[in-house]
C-alpha cells in the first residue's frame, strides 16, 4: 500500500503514523496482554472509589471508622470555591478549557524539561485517571513496561486516553469533585473532607483561601508539606500556592499580601485518628457484620458504608465513666495488697517460676531476638532486661519511664481489667459495650471473647430448673454439710461443697433466701435434686452458647463464659420468658443512605411467663433477704420512687474472677473484673469478692443514669406479674443477724425485730431451736 507513493519523505511520515495507531489501538486493546489492563468504559461509568466505613451510635454519634484510605466523599455544592481557585490555579490553570489532556502544557513541559526546568504536563483530569484506576502500579505497563522507557510512554498513553473518557462522560464540576475526594493528604488521610477535619476541623464549604492554598499545596508532597512534621516549609508551600491563585486573579493583591503572612492557624481534629485507634466497640461490631459482609460482596474497608448499631452514647459514657473509676480504685487495692510481692501465685499460693519470661517467649521480639542470636539464652535475656526510655500506660495518665521488656511485661501484667455489657431486655438491643479497660495496650474483648468462671451469678439456673420442676421460691432447704458423689467420664468422684465463709448455719432456708445470700450448700442440694444435667439444659435454652461441663459443681460457676452470654440469659427472665440473640448492630446502609439490611430480634418463648417473673422476683432477694449478696448497693443514690434493683454477685476460686449480674426495670447489665492471667487475684474477700469489685462499677453506672433526667431510665419497680402466679412466693425470712465472713469468725444469733413479721411464736420458737446449736 505505501509502495504506490512515491515521495519517500511522504511515506515514511504516512508508515509512521500508520505505526502510531496501530501502537495506540495495541495499548489500548492489551494486544497479546504485552501492555496491561486498560479501564473499560464500564470502569468509566463507575469507578471505584475506596471510601471509609463509618460506625454510628443508636442516637448518630460517629464512634469509628473502617478504612484501609480514610475517607469520606463529598459532593461538589459542598466544596468550598477556594479549594477550587487554589486547585486550578496551581495544578491546571487551563482546565475549563481543555478536554482532557492539554497538549499546550505536554510541549510546555517537554521544553521545559529539555532546558533544565522540569515540569509536569499532566491535567487534574490525567491525575484523576492516575489516582481512580492506578495507571502508575507495575502491572498496568504490562510485559513490555519492562522495557526502560517504555513503560512511562504506556503509561502516559494511557492516563491521556483514560482522561479523554472521563471528560466525555463527566462534566468538569464532577471531575474536580472526583479528584478531591481521591486524592492523599498524608496521615492516611485521603479527600477534601477528611482533610479538612484532619488539619483545620472544618467542613470544606468553611475553608478559607490560606487554609484550601495549604491543603492544595500538601499534594506536590505530603510528608514534606505536612504542616504538622514540617510547619515551615508548609508555610512557603501554601504560600507558592497563594501566588499561583494572585496570578490566575482569584485573589487581589491585597488579599495575597495579608493571606501570606497569616499564621497556619491549625486545629487538629480527631476523624482521622477514629478508625486508626481501634476499640473494643469497632471491634464487636465489625465481627457482628464480617459473616454478612462477605456473603453479599461488601468489603467493610472500601465501600462506604454505614453501620448503626444499638449503642446509646449517654450510656455508654456513663458506663466508660463508672467502668474506669472502679478500676482506678481496683488497681491500688491490689498494689496495696501485694505491695512488693510478686503477684503471679499458683494455687498453692507459691510464686510462679519463670512467669514473666514465659510471657517474654510469646513477643515478637522475643523470636527476632532467637534468630539473631541463634538461641543464645544469655544473649536473649541480656536484651529482654536491658533498661530503656518508654511510656507507660498508668491510671494516672501515660507516664514516661525507663523499663527493660521484662519490667514492662510485669507493669502490664499486673493491671486489672474489665467487661461490662448493658442490654434493652424487651428489644434485645445492647445500649453499652465496655471491652476492657485499654485497647492499645489489652486486644482481647472481655464481653464477648473472654470467658471466665461465673462463680454465684450462675446459681439462678439452678434454681430456675427448681421452678419449672414444681418447686416454689418457699420452699426450703437446710443450710448444712454436703456430700455429693458421682461419676464423671467413667471415675467415681466426691464433691463437698462448703460456704463461703467455710461456715454451716443449720437454719431451714427458702429457695429465696437461700439464693439471696447465696449459699453453697443450698445450691449443691437443689442441683443433686434437679439434675445438673438439667441445670445445663436450663442455661442453654436461656442464652448460654459456651460448653458446659455437666457435674455437681455447674451451678456454682464452674464454667466458663462470657459477659455477652450472661447478660443474654438474664434477660430472658424480664422479658417474661422470651429469648432472643442481642443484636449490637440495628442497621446497614451504603454510602447514600440506601438501607441495605436491617437486624430485628426472633424471640423464642424458652421459659413460662410465670417461671420469669418469679425468677425476677427471686433475684430481687438478693436486696431484699437477710444478708442478701447485693446489700451493698445501699451506698449509693439508688432507692428512691420505689426503685427496686434484682441482682447476682459472683466470685470464683481464689477470688480469680468478680461478677455482678444487676437487673432493673428495663435494663440488664453484667460486668466482670479480674486480671487476664488468673494467676494474679486478691487475697480474700473483703478486696475481692464481686460484690466489692464488680458491684460498685454497676452502681455508679445506675446512680449516673437515675441523676441525668435525659437519659431514659429512672427510679421505678421491677414489673408486676402479668398472669396469674399459682404457687406460693411470699414467705418472709427471719431477720437474724447475718455476719460480714470477711470480719468476724462466728455467726452471731441474735434475732432483729422483723421487717415482714413471722406468722406466729411457733415459727420464732422453731428458728429460735435452729439457732441455738450455734449459740452453744
Amino acid at each position: 500500500m505505501f509502495r504506490r507513493i512515491k515521495n519517500k519523505f511522504l511515506r515514511y511520515i504516512l508508515i509512521f503514523i500508520y505505526f502510531i495507531v496501530i501502537f495506540l489501538c495495541s495499548i489500548e486493546l492489551n494486544f497479546l496482554g504485552l501492555f496491561g489492563y486498560s479501564p473499560t468504559v464500564k470502569d468509566i461509568e463507575a469507578p471505584t472509589l475506596h471510601v471509609a466505613s463509618e460506625l454510628y451510635t443508636a442516637d448518630g454519634k460517629l464512634i469509628g471508622r473502617y478504612f484501609k484510605e480514610n475517607r469520606s466523599p463529598v459532593v461538589y455544592d459542598s466544596i468550598s470555591k477556594n479549594i477550587v481557585n487554589a486547585l486550578v490555579a496551581t495544578e491546571d490553570i487551563r482546565f475549563f478549557r481543555h478536554s482532557g489532556v492539554d497538549f499546550f502544557a505536554v510541549v510546555s513541559s517537554v521544553v521545559s524539561t529539555a532546558t533544565g526546568d522540569k515540569r509536569g504536563g499532566s491535567t487534574i483530569t490525567q491525575q484523576l485517571a492516575k489516582n481512580l484506576f492506578r495507571t502508575r502500579y507495575n502491572q498496568s505497563s504490562g510485559i513490555l513496561g519492562k522495557i526502560p522507557g517504555m513503560r512511562m510512554l504506556i503509561i502516559k498513553i494511557k492516563e491521556w486516553y483514560t482522561a479523554l473518557k472521563l471528560e466525555r462522560k463527566y462534566s468538569k464540576e464532577d471531575i474536580l469533585t472526583m479528584y478531591l475526594n481521591t486524592v492523599s493528604f498524608g496521615n492516611n488521610t485521603y479527600g477534601i473532607k477528611t482533610a479538612s477535619k484532619r488539619y483545620f476541623n472544618q467542613n470544606t464549604n468553611d475553608l478559607t483561601a490560606p487554609q484550601a492554598a495549604l491543603l492544595i499545596g500538601m499534594l506536590k508532597a505530603t510528608t514534606l508539606y505536612n504542616p504538622v512534621r514540617n510547619p515551615e516549609k508548609s508555610i512557603q508551600r501554601r504560600n507558592v500556592v497563594l501566588s499561583q491563585m494572585q496570578k490566575a486573579k482569584f485573589l487581589s493583591a491585597g488579599q495575597y499580601k495579608e493571606y501570606i503572612n497569616s499564621p497556619l492557624n491549625l486545629s487538629l481534629g480527631t476523624i482521622g485518628e477514629e478508625g486508626k485507634e481501634d476499640s473494643y466497640l469497632r471491634g464487636a461490631a465489625e465481627r457482628a457484620i464480617e459473616k454478612w459482609c462477605e456473603e453479599n460482596g461488601y468489603d467493610l474497608y472500601e465501600d462506604g458504608l454505614k453501620i448503626y448499631t444499638t449503642i446509646d452514647s449517654r450510656l455508654q459514657q456513663y458506663a466508660e465513666e463508672a467502668a474506669y473509676d472502679q478500676m482506678s480504685i481496683l488497681q491500688n487495692r491490689l498494689e496495696k495488697t501485694w505491695g512488693k510481692e510478686e503477684p503471679w501465685r499458683d494455687s498453692k499460693g507459691e510464686v510462679i517460676e519463670n512467669f514473666l519470661e514465659n510471657l517474654a517467649k510469646k513477643l515478637p521480639i522475643y523470636e527476632f531476638l532467637s534468630k539473631k542470636f541463634n538461641k543464645n539464652i544469655d544473649s536473649i535475656n541480656f536484651h529482654l532486661n536491658k533498661p530503656k526510655q518508654m511510656e507507660v500506660f498508668t491510671w494516672d495518665g501515660m507516664k514516661k519511664v525507663e523499663l527493660s521488656t521484662i519490667d514492662s511485661l510485669a507493669h502490664y501484667a499486673k493491671f486489672l481489667n474489665t467487661g461490662m455489657m448493658a442490654m434493652d431486655p424487651y428489644t434485645s438491643e445492647i445500649k453499652v459495650w465496655v471491652g476492657g479497660i485499654n485497647h492499645h495496650y489489652y486486644k482481647y474483648d472481655h464481653v464477648n471473647q473472654a470467658k471466665r468462671q461465673a462463680g454465684s451469678t450462675f446459681k439462678p439456673f439452678a434454681y430456675l430448673t427448681a421452678l419449672e420442676q414444681g418447686m416454689s421460691p418457699c420452699d426450703k432447704f437446710v443450710d448444712k454439710a454436703v456430700t455429693i458423689n458421682y461419676v464423671e467420664k467413667g471415675e467415681k468422684k466426691t464433691w463437698e461443697p462448703k460456704n463461703a465463709d467455710w461456715k454451716f448455719t443449720g437454719l431451714n432456708m427458702s429457695l429465696r433466701w437461700a439464693m439471696g445470700r447465696s449459699i453453697n450448700s443450698v445450691t449443691a442440694q437443689v442441683t443433686e435434686k434437679v439434675g445438673w444435667d438439667n441445670v445445663v439444659k436450663a442455661a442453654h435454652k436461656c442464652g448460654i452458647t459456651s460448653h458446659l461441663a455437666s457435674v455437681p459443681s455447674v451451678s456454682l460457676g464452674s464454667n466458663d463464659v462470657t459477659v455477652f452470654e450472661m447478660v443474654s440469659a438474664y434477660s430472658t427472665f424480664l422479658n417474661k420468658g422470651n429469648h432472643a440473640s442481642p443484636i449490637l448492630v440495628k442497621k446497614i446502609t451504603d454510602q447514600d443512605g440506601k438501607v441495605l439490611i436491617e437486624y430485628h430480634t426472633t424471640p423464642k418463648r424458652v421459659l413460662s411467663e410465670e417461671i420469669a417473673w418469679l425468677m425476677t422476683y427471686m433475684l430481687r432477694g438478693t436486696m431484699e433477704e437477710p444478708g442478701g449478696t447485693s446489700q451493698a448497693l445501699w451506698e449509693w443514690d439508688l432507692w428512691k420512687k420505689g426503685n427496686q434493683i434484682g441482682g447476682k454477685t459472683g466470685t470464683s476460686s481464689d477470688y480469680v474472677d468478680g461478677w455482678y449480674m444487676g437487673i432493673t426495670n428495663n435494663l440488664v447489665t453484667g460486668v466482670w473484673v479480674g486480671n487476664d492471667e488468673r494467676s494474679i487475684h486478691f487475697k480474700n474477700s473483703a478486696t475481692g469478692e464481686g460484690s466489692r469489685t464488680a458491684l460498685p462499677i454497676f452502681a455508679k453506672f445506675m446512680e449516673k443514669l437515675y441523676h441525668d433526667p435525659n437519659s431514659g431510665y429512672t427510679y421505678a419497680p421491677l414489673p408486676e406479674p402479668t398472669v396469674t402466679i399459682s404457687r406460693e412466693y411470699k414467705c418472709p425470712s427471719p431477720r437474724i443477724v447475718i455476719p460480714d465472713s470477711t470480719k468476724t469468725d462466728s455467726l452471731e444469733s441474735g434475732i432483729l425485730p422483723l421487717l415482714n413479721p413471722l406468722q406466729d411464736d411457733e415459727e420464732m420458737n422453731r428458728i429460735n431451736e435452729q439457732l441455738q446449736p450455734i449459740k452453744n
